[in-house]
């Protein structure tokens, strides 16, 4: 290949960037393709530390990325797990209304469900009880097309089509430095290893704003990691869940508030809490990286967003701090769980972009340089968007190399 080691180069072994070599291959057969992780395995963060649900899309603000990308890459998703053999489930889900402030609300979300073709049923609270007994509340709306999956098994999968397309996919490999020279786009690896492309993918999620200052571009967005704090239920009190119930979202927020998600494995989780977390990858309070949480302070979105939205932030960590407070959240849709019936789980942490004004970056956002595509803000939904997520940034990024 002479000057060069492969075509495209992508950061990032989560579900994005493996979609995205995955979708490299389907659309240009040939075009040689390197994606370097620098875990020793794909999806070990956003992806792999997640409640597994398919998204219904009907959240999403008609017209945005979220919207198309979710209502489309469900059914994508939940037809790729069929063919390839993968466990998932399409559930359905409850979403309850559990005062009669919030049912204004909850009609919002059954005309956007409608405008997006979304199947939704809307429930009084007698018909709640014919779908989970033990939960109550004054409303709710049936959401028929969510399901559940394990998507870091679909991450897994991904790998191997791609892989099997001829890609190369390369764990262990964290990217320390990037630079362009001409047409040519080359990275360093902490061992040293130098790697060469006509054009590169920033999928590296936590880091996706890093990445992009070191390939000399600015992003003019900060991640802001959060992390989602998650309980499991006692196998006696996971008997009274039989699906998914969410509660009514705040719309100013992007997180969809604490929920019960019946997992494929069968396991009840209970979250995510929301606090701000002390690492990129701080996955407990204790984790703490002193120079990123330095950079996130002084990053004066930081203190916008903290100033605008500091009694949700109060909230939410009372709820990190307070098992009883926890609970009492749960109660609201599940009124007789008790502490006892709540056991810790393995955390995650949202890559959240957020921009100078303090704003929280709501929809997918991308950015491109000549040779380069950055996949800035891509949280949830975008594990179940992730193939038509990878097909566009695909789109982009062979748009560079012609």
């Amino acid at each position: 290949m002479g000057a060069y080691d492969c075509d495209v180069l992508v950061i990032g072994g989560g579900i994005v960037g493996l979609s995205t070599a995955y979708a490299v291959t389907r659309a240009a057969p040939g075009t040689s393709v390197v994606v370097l992780e620098k875990e020793p395995g794909p999806a070990r963060h956003q992806t792999g530390r997640n409640s597994g649900v398919i998204h219904s899309g009907i959240y999403y603000r008609p017209g945005s990325l979220k919207a198309e990308f979710a209502v489309r890459g469900a059914a994508e998703m939940v037809k790729f797990c069929t063919e390839h053999g993968l466990p998932h489930e399409v559930t359905g889900k409850l979403i309850v209304a559990t005062e009669r402030a919030e049912l204004p609300r909850l009609h919002a979300l059954v005309q956007r469900g409608r405008q997006h073709g979304i199947p939704v049923r809307e429930l009084g609270p007698a018909q709640i009880a014919e779908f989970e007994p033990d939960v109550r509340g004054v409303g709710a709306i049936h959401v028929g097309t969510t399901g559940v999956c394990d998507f870091g098994a679909v991450a897994a999968h991904l790998a191997r089509l791609a892989e099997d397309a001829g890609a190369s996919v390369r764990y262990g490999a964290e990217v320390r430095v990037v630079g362009r020279r001409g047409a040519v786009v080359a990275v360093r690896t902490a061992d040293g290893t130098v790697v060469r492309a006509r054009a590169l993918v920033n999928c590296a999620g936590l880091h996706s704003d890093r990445v992009a200052r070191l390939a000399g571009d600015d992003p003019e967005v900060r991640i802001v990691p959060f992390r989602g704090e998650y309980y499991a239920l006692a196998p006696t009190a996971a008997a009274r869940v039989r699906g998914l119930v969410y509660p009514v979202p705040d719309p100013a927020f992007p997180f969809l508030g604490v929920h019960l998600t019946r997992g494929v494995d069968g396991e009840v989780h209970v979250g995510p809490n929301a606090v701000p977390a002390l690492a990129r990858e701080g996955y407990a309070w204790r984790t703490v990286r002193p120079a990123e949480l330095a950079a996130t302070v002084a990053f004066p979105g930081t203190w916008r967003l903290a100033r605008r939205h500091w009694r949700y932030g109060a909230a939410e960590a009372q709820r990190s701090l307070s098992k009883a407070a926890f609970t009492a959240a749960v109660r609201r849709l599940l009124p007789g769980v008790a502490e006892d019936d709540l056991i810790p789980a393995p955390s995650g942490v949202r890559a959240q972009a957020v921009l100078r004004d303090g704003t929280l970056a709501d929809d997918f956002l991308f950015a491109g340089s000549p040779r380069m595509v950055h996949v800035l803000n891509a949280p949830s939904p975008a594990a179940t968007a992730s193939l038509p997520i990878g097909r566009e940034v695909a789109r982009r990024v062979l748009a560079e190399l012609r």
